[in-house]
């Protein structure tokens, strides 16, 4: 049912496109493949669904729906705890698919740029539609208790080769970044929504540590 869902986001992306469709299913099964890694607790095809159902839900803000779509389905693509530059990685991939499709190649920046700025949560581009996309990466944080202690063991999961003196000191410095923040959303919708249960699901996090 997930995969089916998102499968039809994936063909609507390509309509406009004429796309050798051996090559869209081959992308489609790659990319399918990554999110399902067995490392994969949070950062996985759950997750896409969970940032495009926000992008239906705020519809009405955004002005160009199919440069946040793109960037949704390829910003996790390459994700490794390993790796310094995963960000990068997956925008070089979004790069290369969608220079293989023909896709404009301002608006291939444009997604690039677009998931470059999910390693810091900046929008050097003062776009609005990055502002949305940026808090729907961050949705998780805002969310009810239980929910957010289920994220912190799937994230703690993700790094599970490190020993806990090793994780919970980057970890801390992590949680205390975004709560040193003036504000972690950056919209004012997300903020009035989601900024107070946000600040105190990573306080409680950080007692745990």
């Amino acid at each position: 049912m997930l995969e089916n869902d998102l499968r039809r986001h994936w063909t609507t992306l390509h309509l406009p496109l004429a796309a050798d469709a051996s090559l869209v299913d081959h992308q489609y099964a790659q990319l399918t493949l990554l999110y399902n890694g067995e490392q994969r607790y949070y950062h996985n095809l759950l997750h896409l669904r969970q940032l495009i159902t926000l992008l239906e839900m705020h519809r009405e803000h955004i002005r160009d729906e199919e440069i946040l779509l793109w960037a949704i389905f390829f910003h996790d693509i390459i994700y490794n705890v390993l790796y310094k530059d995963n960000e990068e990685r997956s925008a070089r991939a979004a790069a290369g698919y969608l220079s293989q499709i023909g896709y404009p190649p301002e608006k291939i920046m444009l997604v690039s740029e677009f998931i470059y700025a999910t390693k810091t949560h900046i929008n050097t581009l003062n776009s609005p539609d990055l502002d949305y996309f940026l808090d729907f990466d961050l949705y998780i944080l805002g969310s009810a208790p239980e929910v957010y202690r289920e994220y912190a063991q799937q994230i703690r999961n993700e790094y599970g080769i490190y020993h806990d003196q090793v994780y919970n000191p980057g970890r801390k410095k992590v949680l205390r970044h975004f709560l040193e923040m003036p504000a972690i959303f950056r919209t004012p919708v997300f903020r009035e929504l989601y900024e107070e249960n946000a600040r105190n699901n990573l306080r409680a996090e950080l007692n745990t540590l």
